[in-house]
């Protein structure tokens, strides 16, 4: 890239946007972010700008808004969108669907459609393996149909894959990687960077780690019937920084006019909820106190990728282990116990 090409990086505040960044500057890329700061905080920047030693001009902008996103545009010389900006919250979308299909799909086509404008034709979707549904056979791979969501946030994450590839069907000069992500734990080895989740936590991991720090009492375990192992959910766990490394081989993806290509980014193993809370118990020598509930409305019992496509095509593969997940995770959390936000003063 010229010293004048910009990657726009949506959302890059957020976990797995701040991961990305830092990787995409240790790559050699000049990066803009946007974040409407409804999950994050510029704090997170500033912290980026330390592990990489970078300066990264920020904006806090949200993609409903059109005017404010066609001024990035304008004074920044955007070769390619990476788009991670969007509500993520599984339970919330189910309480919540008009708010998700307005902020997810809306601020995407209004994204597009600035794109278009600028002739801005090379986008990375954060996708989810959430577009696949409820397994039809295992590991999924891309082939796997997709659609059949069983909540309204992976239903906006297909919508936005479709209106992608529609856009690449119209317009040969498009081209999208869409990545669809399994389940992104830990956190950079410097510690400075992590998830941070506004209120109570949604996922396993960052949930562990507030118990592990005391910032909660107990986990709650939902579902313990399901025909797994030990009875509880099994996912796929993906270290967050093999998550961004496989954003940046994306990067070289779009070079070859590749058009609309979908590559699952995960282990290919799949670990209960128990199996995690051992894990992290055993890096970091914490009890996790737990208790057993029914299973949430719109949970599946078991998934896990197959991620030969993207080892194949892009020269992606994980090689973070478990234990390191757990220990980054725990370096970042008992850094850190609560988030961004400076510790409450005692007074």
């Amino acid at each position: 890239m010229s010293a004048a090409e910009y990657v726009l990086v949506t959302g890059g505040a957020g976990y797995i946007g701040t991961h990305a960044v830092v990787e995409l500057v240790q790559a050699g890329h000049n990066v803009v972010v946007v974040d409407n700061l409804v999950n994050a905080s510029m704090e997170s920047i500033g912290r980026v700008e330390e592990i990489t030693g970078k300066k990264i001009p920020s904006h806090q902008i949200d993609l409903l808004d059109k005017e404010a996103v066609k001024k990035i545009f304008q004074q920044y010389k955007i070769s390619v969108v990476m788009h991670f900006a969007g509500l993520k919250a599984v339970g919330e979308s189910v309480q919540l669907p008009l708010l998700y299909y307005h902020t997810n799909v809306g601020g995407t086509v209004n994204l597009l459609e600035v794109m278009k404008e600028f002739k801005v034709k090379n986008i990375i979707f954060s996708s989810s393996a959430t577009v696949y549904g409820a397994p039809q056979y295992l590991p999924v791979d891309e082939k796997h149909p997709t659609g059949s969501c069983t909540n309204a946030y992976g239903k906006t994450k297909f919508f936005i894959e479709e209106i992608i590839r529609d856009v690449c069907t119209a317009d040969k000069e498009w081209n999208a990687v869409l990545l669809r992500y399994f389940n992104p734990v830990g956190a950079h080895k410097s510690g400075r960077i992590g998830e941070n989740p506004q209120g109570v936590p949604n996922n396993l991991m960052p949930f562990v780690a507030q118990v592990a720090v005391g910032r909660r009492e107990c986990l709650t375990v939902f579902g313990s019937d399901y025909d797994t192992p030990d009875g509880t959910g099994v996912r796929d766990y993906i270290h967050i920084v093999d998550l961004a490394q496989g954003h940046v081989a994306a990067m070289k993806k779009l070079k070859e006019n590749c058009g609309c290509v979908a590559y699952n980014l995960g282990t290919g193993v799949g670990y209960s909820v128990l199996d995690m809370v051992k894990a992290f118990q055993k890096a970091t020598g914490k009890e996790i106190p737990y208790k057993l509930a029914p299973r949430r409305e719109g949970d599946i019992a078991t998934v896990y990728a197959d991620p030969k496509t993207a080892e194949k095509e892009l020269g992606w593969k994980t090689t973070r282990s478990l234990e390191e997940m757990c220990e980054d995770l725990w370096r970042w959390q008992s850094n850190n116990p609560n988030g961004y936000a400076p510790a409450p003063s005692s007074s």
